[in-house]
């Protein structure tokens, strides 16, 4: 694609990153095809090459958004499937998130929308919040047939009807002593939503690492990966807490050395592993980020490393959904798959498998209508599979895909947890 920017335009780092990643994209349409907003509406602004001209143009002319350009850009998933079929490499992630960030700081939008996204990125990334506005969502859940008739409103009848109908178990973090001498040293990532919506996840994760003989560091200080509200195009938010992780886990990797940094909510393994883009440009925290990305895996990917032991295989049927920041962000396809092959699981793939969810992080809260049909679609296409329990690898994914099914649906690693030894999962007991 040609560009035609100015000089002065390119002395803009950002800018500058943009205008490489436009250049590589040649119109060839590939990703229109597997473009779930694309695939849903048939509008070819809704399409990550249509998105790439509403960007050119606006970045070129160096001018403010307009509601034409937040309309699509803010349909826009972020899933990554475009970079999955490009044949170019077009980075179109890095493109779509500066393109949030000029949204963010040029474009005013209507109230209540503004409303919503303040409200969202105050209580998201804050676990204390959050389980108070969930507590309170409980209460209100019969509000949200009103809500939803008033467009505006809409966002909040999304977010009534996605808060779980009853409490997660709250509970201490725990970590077990792991046995001596230990295979590795790991930190595994507590996050803000996960914890709060299922923390069962990490306690599965944290008792199968103890007893592939693990050590887990407990750094104190840790918080929100900035996942949310970088996906929103609030970089300053995004990067405080960039920086407030990547403190913490210094002290670590100073104090003993770290294997690796472990995430089990993908979404949130994609930002951090992208912490040393995020951050190149800050002197102070650059190389340090670096550091950070290069040690961040996800809990599959750790556990592939470890040669697991082949076990009999169990007559449970598992549809494996794959997260779209697992399968796109970071390329990680087969691994959870032969992990629970290998834990005795049959696995079965869902057509359409590439196809986002619709949850993408707060998508299904700001997008209801879109991601709605999405979810419907998705949960058709594992139902088809006839399974047992559905197994994703992201805490997103989980909430989303559990409120269109009656079918259990559990984090990859609490079947895994379960099959070396650990109890069997609570939503496959009842």
């Amino acid at each position: 694609m040609q560009t035609s920017f100015t000089p002065e335009q390119l002395a803009d780092p950002h800018v500058a990153e943009s205008e490489k990643i436009l250049r590589r994209c040649v119109h060839c349409g590939f990703c229109t095809a597997t473009c779930p907003t694309y695939v849903t509406l048939g509008n070819e602004l809704d399409s990550p090459r249509g998105r790439i001209y509403l960007i050119k143009d606006m970045l070129e002319n160096d001018r403010p958004a307009d509601r034409e350009v937040v309309t699509h850009i803010d349909r826009c998933l972020s899933c990554l499937a475009c970079t999955t079929t490009c044949p170019s490499g077009v980075d179109y992630m890095h493109l779509i998130d500066h393109a949030r960030v000029h949204i963010e700081q040029t474009y005013r939008r209507p109230l209540a929308d503004r409303l919503i996204r303040d409200l969202l990125a105050a209580i998201l990334p804050y676990p204390a919040r959050f389980r108070a506005a969930l507590a309170l969502a409980r209460i209100a859940r019969p509000l949200a047939p009103f809500l939803r008739r008033m467009k505006p409103l809409a966002p909040l009848a999304a977010m009534l009807d996605l808060a779980p109908r009853r409490a997660a178990k709250r509970a201490a973090r725990t970590i077990p002593a792991a046995p001596v001498p230990t295979r590795g040293r790991v930190i595994l990532l507590d996050g803000c939503a996960q914890p709060t919506l299922d923390p069962g996840i990490n306690a599965a994760t944290l008792r199968l690492l103890t007893r592939l003989g693990i050590a887990v560091a407990n750094p104190k200080g840790e918080g929100c990966c900035g996942a949310l509200v970088h996906h929103m195009g609030r970089e300053a938010q995004a990067l405080d807490f960039a920086r407030r992780n990547i403190d913490v886990w210094m002290r670590e990797v100073d104090a003993g050395g770290l294997d690796a940094i472990l995430v089990t909510a993908s979404g949130c393994g994609t930002t951090i592993k992208d912490y040393g883009h995020m951050l190149r440009l800050d002197p102070l925290y650059a190389e340090k980020a670096a550091t950070i990305s290069a040690l961040a895996k996800d809990i599959t990917e750790y556990l592939s490393a470890l040669d697991l032991e082949t076990l009999p295989k169990r007559d449970l049927v598992v549809a494996y959904h794959s997260a779209c920041s697992l399968q796109h962000g970071q390329k990680i396809t087969a691994l959870p798959k032969r992990l629970l092959q290998t834990a005795g699981f049959t696995v079965r793939d869902p057509a359409e498998g590439h196809l986002c969810c619709g949850s993408a992080g707060t998508y299904n809260i700001l997008q209801p209508e879109i991601s709605a049909t999405l979810k419907r679609r998705k949960v058709k296409n594992l139902e088809a599979t006839r399974p047992d329990v559905i197994a994703a690898g992201n805490i997103g994914c989980l909430t989303q895909i559990a409120s269109g099914t009656a079918i259990p649906i559990v984090h990859t690693v609490e079947l895994l947890d379960w099959a070396y030894g650990g109890p069997k999962p609570v939503k496959l007991t009842g």
